[in-house]
């Protein structure tokens, strides 16, 4: 059963992670459960206004404390370390999830896509790794998961640049903002510049679109009993991607999420998608057996 503390988190994170996420089996739900609360912690605790900067190193710390052994406390903590350990996790991705989330403590800008890359790795691509040993996925696996948990975060810059803005952050390429002549991603900056500024959304979300399908061709490694909620969160992100694709300016009028009906009904779309795909392998068996 999961821990009132994690579940509670979670629910109050994404709800395309979370609707989704409650479809998988019982176990892999459990420890999607204590990730997501163990990356959600930190990313609040360098989220929120003010930083929680005092905290967020009191949380690390915490943290390496649990990897030698001892019992925080933390069942946030606790719970991580110990899916580590059952799954195999690599040492070095939950480090480098933690320099990411210091990164926005020290960091503000990033002088072009390479330079973001080093965040990109820590913040998603890890997540995606992460996700990869739960799953028991084979390695072959691992860098189209690295692709989608980099495409998840990618258009959640996109959907989210005014909540940047007010955290002071901005992680696109300054080198694009000059290619567009954008000054800032200020509303009064790009208002005046409107063409200039949906061309720049548009390269950005060619940039997610090329990532979310070379995720895509990852999707055979996966166990059909874990597609669907996988194939649903992925379905409601390049949801996202073309909602913003038809009216840039968006972004500045609301936060672009799928409803929890339409979640919910794309969930139930792919399973019926899915069992559909397996019964036409099943008759394309029996004919090709019956032809012999």
């Amino acid at each position: 059963m999961v821990d009132k503390t994690i579940y509670s988190i979670f629910k109050g994170g994404s709800k395309t992670y979370f609707y989704s996420t409650i479809f998988f089996p019982e176990r892999a739900k459990e420890d999607v459960f204590k990730l997501y609360s163990f990356v959600r912690k930190a990313d609040d605790l360098v989220d929120s206004i003010p930083q929680q900067t005092e905290e967020f190193y009191e949380f690390k710390d915490k943290y390496n404390e649990a990897l030698k052994g001892e019992i925080t406390g933390d069942v946030i903590i606790d719970s991580f370390v110990e899916l580590s350990e059952r799954k195999n996790f690599e040492p070095k991705w939950a480090e480098s999830f933690l320099y990411s989330m210091e990164m926005d403590i020290t960091k503000s800008t990033y002088k072009n896509l390479d330079d973001l890359m080093i965040y990109l790795h820590g913040s998603s691509e890890v997540i995606g790794l992460f996700m990869a040993r739960i799953l028991d996925l084979h390695e072959y696996s691992f860098t189209a998961a690295r692709n989608l948990g980099r495409a998840m975060q990618f258009i959640n810059f996109i959907r989210d640049i005014s909540e940047d803005l007010e955290l002071g952050r901005v992680y696109f390429s300054q080198e694009d903002l000059q290619e567009f002549n954008l000054p800032s991603l200020e509303l009064k900056d790009t208002k005046k510049r409107s063409d200039e500024f949906k061309g720049f959304i548009q390269k950005q979300l060619d940039t997610y679109f090329d990532w979310q399908k070379k995720a895509e061709e990852g999707f055979p490694y996966i166990p059909k009993r874990y597609l669907i909620p996988i194939k649903t969160a992925s379905d409601m992100y390049n949801w996202t991607g073309k909602t913003i694709s038809k009216d840039p300016f968006i972004i500045y009028r609301k936060k672009v999420k799928p409803t929890i009906p339409r979640i919910v009904s794309t969930i139930a779309y792919n399973s019926i998608l899915l069992r559909e795909s397996d019964m036409l392998k099943d008759l394309r068996f029996v004919t090709n057996y019956r032809s012999e």
